[in-house]
């Protein structure tokens, strides 16, 4: 039985309190998120108003200002089932913009309800709440992403790795789900089975009406078999007998509710003229690995087929784990994919406020030569000064400086720093 895990975004959500009026927690179903806010009701004394049960949503859509004037934080859970919540907020926020008054959480995006955004604007500050980092599972603190924007070449050392690439795989089929980690193998297949249909026949029904709903299981297969590539709608829509307008339109609400992400294209006014298409990956990899029918056994295999598909969820993987620690840490101006129309590429650029980029290229193999790193020579050229460091991520023993700014760490230096 997996012991209870502390989230790094507990005492972030503490310090964002004491700066902003509302603090919004979102993410996917079964995330953590209301297990955050009791944590944070609890330090404050104060009950949670849980949407998620009719009888006070009920009392919610009927009269939200008598629940939005308790003591602070006032702690509601799931605003989502009754979005006019949040014009009441609003209304109390005119009265009193003292920070610390509310904290909220949803498993849609905060945008995705027009009403929403509209209502807070200004107001309101979004912490995405993600699945399980490695290193949360492991109890161990990451530092990593914080050392590779500050000094990234104290990151390589003469520390072998000791993860195998079973091990690596191991981790991806289990990704970070709470309620999937501690399961079985088998355990976890149903808890991704179930997690999949019940977002997808309650969660989406209740963001908006679906008129072709019995095809988006299929859908998300087929975007879950591009996981760590190019994004191409009208491709997987076609496939399964979708619209393209209509495909775009069911894409965004599959991202809505955090089952898959994209992944912006990032540099588009660089010299060297990046292409604009966005890059997707399933939020978890675990659920990844699961919509695309693949099995720790079926990874292990060397065949053409399963070496694409490890690699392709291992860079799910890898890119999750970093976006993890891009949660929790400040000076982030923004993340993005890099990729030039005549194939450079690097997986995902992590640009701090004051404009310096980290890069990171992503190998599911041992050994790494300067070929795997042309992406990143070619972004460091173009950035000259403004190239901070270049990461090719292996699953290989060794971190090294490959050449300059640029070096490859084994991946699991991601979660043990």
């Amino acid at each position: 039985m997996l012991q209870p895990i502390d989230r790094r975004l507990a005492a972030i959500v503490q310090d964002r309190l004491g700066a902003e009026p509302v603090v919004a927690l979102q993410g996917p179903r079964t995330v953590g998120k209301s297990t955050l806010l009791a944590e944070v009701a609890r330090r404050h004394g104060v009950g949670v108003i849980d949407l998620d049960q009719p009888a006070i949503q009920d009392a919610v859509s009927a009269d939200p200002a008598t629940f939005v004037t308790g003591p602070a934080p006032v702690c509601i859970d799931e605003f989502q089932k009754a979005p006019v919540i949040l014009d009441a907020i609003k209304a109390e926020l005119n009265r009193n913009l003292a920070p610390g008054r509310f904290v909220i959480t949803g498993s849609t995006r905060f945008d995705a309800l027009p009403t929403a955004a509209q209502a807070l604007t200004g107001r309101i500050h979004i912490i995405d709440v993600l699945p399980f980092s490695q290193g949360e599972i492991a109890a161990h603190d990451e530092h990593f992403l914080g050392t590779a924007l500050s000094e990234p070449g104290s990151l390589v050392s003469a520390d072998r790795s000791a993860t195998s690439r079973a091990d690596y795989i191991g981790r991806i089929c289990a990704g970070g789900m709470p309620l999937a980690v501690a399961r079985t193998p088998q355990g976890r297949r149903r808890w991704f089975d179930d997690y999949v249909r019940v977002s997808l026949e309650r969660d989406i029904r209740d963001l908006a009406k679906v008129r072709q709903g019995a095809l988006l299981p299929a859908l998300l297969r087929r975007l879950a078999g591009q996981t760590a590539q190019v994004l191409n709608i009208a491709q997987a829509g076609s496939a399964v007998g979708l619209k393209a307008g209509t495909a775009e339109t069911y894409t965004k609400l599959l991202e809505d509710l955090f089952l898959i992400r994209r992944l912006a294209a990032w540099g588009r006014t660089l010299r060297a003229r990046a292409a604009a298409t966005p890059k997707v990956h399933v939020l978890d990899s675990g659920v990844a690995a699961r919509l695309m029918g693949v099995t720790p056994e079926r990874l292990a295999r060397h065949d053409p087929a399963a070496l694409a598909e490890f690699g392709h969820l291992f860079e799910t993987f890898v890119v999750g784990e970093l976006l993890k620690q891009v949660s929790w840490t400040d000076d982030i101006a923004s993340v993005g994919h890099w990729r030039t129309h005549d194939g450079h590429e690097a997986d995902l650029v992590i640009e701090r406020t004051d404009g310096a980029i980290i890069a990171f290229e992503v190998k599911a193999a041992s050994r790494v030569d300067r070929r795997d790193a042309r992406g990143l020579r070619a972004l460091r050229e173009t950035l000259s000064d403004g190239f901070l460091a270049g990461f090719v991520i292996s699953t290989g023993e060794m971190s090294y400086r490959l050449e300059d700014r640029i070096c490859v760490i084994p991946a699991d230096r991601i979660w043990s720093m």
